[in-house]
């Protein structure tokens, strides 16, 4: 599975999680149907799971005039990931998490969320 795939789904799992409130297992079944599971999706996603508390606090500070609270379940999510992969992962490259990120969010969400998440980023790897 490409990177770019691996992130799309990671956000379904994600997003799934936080929403549906199912198990990882289940939502890992139901979001892959018959695909493998990829090491770099299971990284993003556990790795969020796991950092949650610390990734949110990090977006946080970030965020004018916004609680974590009030965003949409995509931007959230797509912070979340685009905030472990920046400062847990670090395999990549700034700018290609930032770029894929954004074009995930113009796919996912609405037409002002590529923009938002853009934002919230750049002010946190300044």
């Amino acid at each position: 599975m490409k990177r770019r795939a691996a992130r799309e789904k990671a956000l379904q799992v994600l997003f799934s999680l936080d929403i549906e409130e199912y198990d990882l297992e289940t939502t890992l079944e139901n979001t892959l149907d018959s695909e493998e599971r990829d090491s770099f999706l299971l990284s993003i996603v556990n790795g969020v799971i796991e950092n949650q508390q610390e990734i949110d606090e990090k977006i946080t500070k970030h965020l004018e005039n916004w609680s974590i609270k009030r965003l949409a379940f995509v931007e959230k999510t797509l912070l979340r990931m685009a905030t472990y992969e920046l400062f847990y992962l670090k395999d990549a490259p700034e700018s290609v998490v930032i770029n894929e990120v954004i074009e995930i969010a113009h796919i996912f969400g609405d037409e002002k969320s590529g923009k938002f998440i853009n934002g919230v980023l750049s002010k946190m790897i300044q």
